[in-house]
Protein backbone atom coordinates (compact mmCIF):
# COMPACT_ATOMS: atom_id res chain seq x y z
CA UNK A 1 0.00 0.00 0.00
CA UNK A 2 1.16 3.50 -0.76
CA UNK A 3 1.80 5.96 2.05
CA UNK A 4 -0.93 8.30 0.76
CA UNK A 5 -3.54 5.52 0.83
CA UNK A 6 -2.65 4.48 4.36
CA UNK A 7 -2.75 8.07 5.59
CA UNK A 8 -6.18 8.66 3.99
CA UNK A 9 -7.64 5.51 5.55
CA UNK A 10 -6.11 6.42 8.92
CA UNK A 11 -7.59 9.92 8.86
CA UNK A 12 -10.96 8.54 7.78
CA UNK A 13 -10.96 6.08 10.68
CA UNK A 14 -9.96 8.77 13.18
CA UNK A 15 -12.50 11.26 11.81
CA UNK A 16 -15.30 8.68 12.06
CA UNK A 17 -14.94 8.84 15.86
CA UNK A 18 -15.48 5.05 16.00
CA UNK A 19 -13.17 2.69 17.83
CA UNK A 20 -11.13 0.50 15.51
CA UNK A 21 -8.69 -2.36 15.27
CA UNK A 22 -6.56 -1.98 12.15
CA UNK A 23 -4.46 -4.91 11.01
CA UNK A 24 -1.69 -3.91 8.62
CA UNK A 25 0.92 -6.51 7.80
CA UNK A 26 4.30 -4.78 7.82
CA UNK A 27 5.17 -6.27 4.41
CA UNK A 28 2.13 -4.50 2.90
CA UNK A 29 3.55 -1.03 3.59
CA UNK A 30 6.08 0.54 1.23
CA UNK A 31 7.29 3.28 3.61
CA UNK A 32 9.52 2.23 6.51
CA UNK A 33 8.56 3.72 9.88
CA UNK A 34 5.04 4.69 8.80
CA UNK A 35 3.26 2.14 10.98
CA UNK A 36 5.12 3.28 14.09
CA UNK A 37 4.18 6.87 13.25
CA UNK A 38 0.49 5.92 12.91
CA UNK A 39 0.52 3.90 16.13
CA UNK A 40 1.98 6.86 18.02
CA UNK A 41 -0.61 9.22 16.48
CA UNK A 42 -3.58 7.04 17.46
CA UNK A 43 -5.07 7.36 20.93
CA UNK A 44 -5.43 4.03 22.74
CA UNK A 45 -9.07 4.90 23.47
CA UNK A 46 -9.93 5.07 19.76
CA UNK A 47 -7.71 2.67 17.90
CA UNK A 48 -5.20 -0.12 17.89
CA UNK A 49 -2.89 -0.88 14.96
CA UNK A 50 -1.32 -4.34 14.86
CA UNK A 51 0.56 -6.52 12.38
CA UNK A 52 -1.53 -9.68 12.65
CA UNK A 53 -4.60 -11.18 14.33
CA UNK A 54 -6.56 -14.43 13.93
CA UNK A 55 -9.06 -12.82 11.55
CA UNK A 56 -11.82 -15.41 11.93
CA UNK A 57 -11.74 -15.05 15.73
CA UNK A 58 -11.83 -11.25 15.54
CA UNK A 59 -14.73 -11.25 13.07
CA UNK A 60 -16.67 -13.63 15.33
CA UNK A 61 -16.34 -11.27 18.33
CA UNK A 62 -19.51 -9.40 19.31
CA UNK A 63 -17.63 -6.08 19.52
CA UNK A 64 -17.01 -6.00 15.77
CA UNK A 65 -19.42 -3.67 13.97
CA UNK A 66 -17.89 -3.66 10.48
CA UNK A 67 -14.95 -4.94 8.46
CA UNK A 68 -12.90 -2.73 6.11
CA UNK A 69 -11.46 -5.21 3.63
CA UNK A 70 -9.86 -5.59 0.20
CA UNK A 71 -12.60 -8.19 -0.42
CA UNK A 72 -10.55 -11.25 -1.17
CA UNK A 73 -12.73 -14.36 -1.21
CA UNK A 74 -11.46 -15.74 2.13
CA UNK A 75 -12.03 -12.47 3.98
CA UNK A 76 -15.40 -11.94 2.32
CA UNK A 77 -16.55 -15.45 3.21
CA UNK A 78 -15.34 -15.15 6.82
CA UNK A 79 -17.22 -11.88 7.19
CA UNK A 80 -20.38 -13.35 5.65
CA UNK A 81 -20.27 -16.38 7.97
CA UNK A 82 -19.88 -14.10 11.00
CA UNK A 83 -22.64 -11.73 9.88
CA UNK A 84 -20.34 -8.70 9.82
CA UNK A 85 -21.15 -5.85 7.38
CA UNK A 86 -18.26 -4.79 5.14
CA UNK A 87 -16.67 -1.71 3.66
CA UNK A 88 -14.88 -2.93 0.57
CA UNK A 89 -11.80 -1.39 -1.01
CA UNK A 90 -10.94 -3.87 -3.78
CA UNK A 91 -7.48 -3.90 -5.31
CA UNK A 92 -7.17 -6.70 -7.89
CA UNK A 93 -8.29 -10.17 -9.08
CA UNK A 94 -11.51 -11.48 -7.52
CA UNK A 95 -11.78 -8.54 -5.13
CA UNK A 96 -13.65 -6.36 -7.65
CA UNK A 97 -16.38 -8.94 -8.18
CA UNK A 98 -16.63 -9.84 -4.49
CA UNK A 99 -16.96 -6.18 -3.57
CA UNK A 100 -19.71 -5.67 -6.12
CA UNK A 101 -21.63 -8.66 -4.71
CA UNK A 102 -21.24 -7.32 -1.14
CA UNK A 103 -22.70 -3.94 -2.05
CA UNK A 104 -25.05 -4.50 -4.99
CA UNK A 105 -26.27 -8.09 -4.79
CA UNK A 106 -26.18 -9.15 -1.13
CA UNK A 107 -26.46 -5.56 0.21
CA UNK A 108 -24.30 -6.33 3.24
CA UNK A 109 -21.89 -3.45 2.87
CA UNK A 110 -20.49 -0.64 0.77
CA UNK A 111 -17.97 -0.56 -2.10
CA UNK A 112 -15.28 2.16 -2.06
CA UNK A 113 -14.24 1.03 -5.55
CA UNK A 114 -10.96 2.75 -6.49
CA UNK A 115 -11.43 5.69 -4.14
CA UNK A 116 -9.10 6.15 -1.19
CA UNK A 117 -10.15 9.40 0.45
CA UNK A 118 -10.51 10.22 4.16
CA UNK A 119 -13.96 11.76 3.65
CA UNK A 120 -15.22 8.65 1.86
CA UNK A 121 -13.78 6.36 4.56
CA UNK A 122 -15.34 8.45 7.33
CA UNK A 123 -18.74 8.54 5.60
CA UNK A 124 -18.74 4.81 4.89
CA UNK A 125 -17.72 3.89 8.44
CA UNK A 126 -20.56 6.03 9.78
CA UNK A 127 -23.04 4.70 7.22
CA UNK A 128 -22.27 1.07 8.06
CA UNK A 129 -21.98 1.56 11.83
CA UNK A 130 -24.58 4.28 12.50
CA UNK A 131 -26.75 5.70 9.71
CA UNK A 132 -27.62 2.41 7.97
CA UNK A 133 -26.47 0.03 10.71
CA UNK A 134 -29.79 -1.82 11.11
CA UNK A 135 -30.16 -2.34 7.36
CA UNK A 136 -26.66 -3.78 6.92
CA UNK A 137 -26.76 -5.82 10.11
CA UNK A 138 -30.12 -7.38 9.18
CA UNK A 139 -28.89 -8.28 5.65
CA UNK A 140 -25.59 -9.63 7.02
CA UNK A 141 -27.26 -11.77 9.67
CA UNK A 142 -29.76 -13.14 7.14
CA UNK A 143 -26.97 -14.14 4.77
CA UNK A 144 -24.93 -15.63 7.63
CA UNK A 145 -27.88 -17.79 8.59
CA UNK A 146 -28.22 -19.05 5.03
Amino acid sequence: MKKEEIIEIWHGLLNSKKQFLWVIRPNMVQEKGLLKELEEGTSKEQGLIVGWVPQDEVLAHKAIGAFLTHSGWNSTLESVVCGVPMICWPYFADQQVNSRFVSEVWKIGLDMKDVCDRNVVEKMVNDVMVNRKDEFLRSSMNLAEL
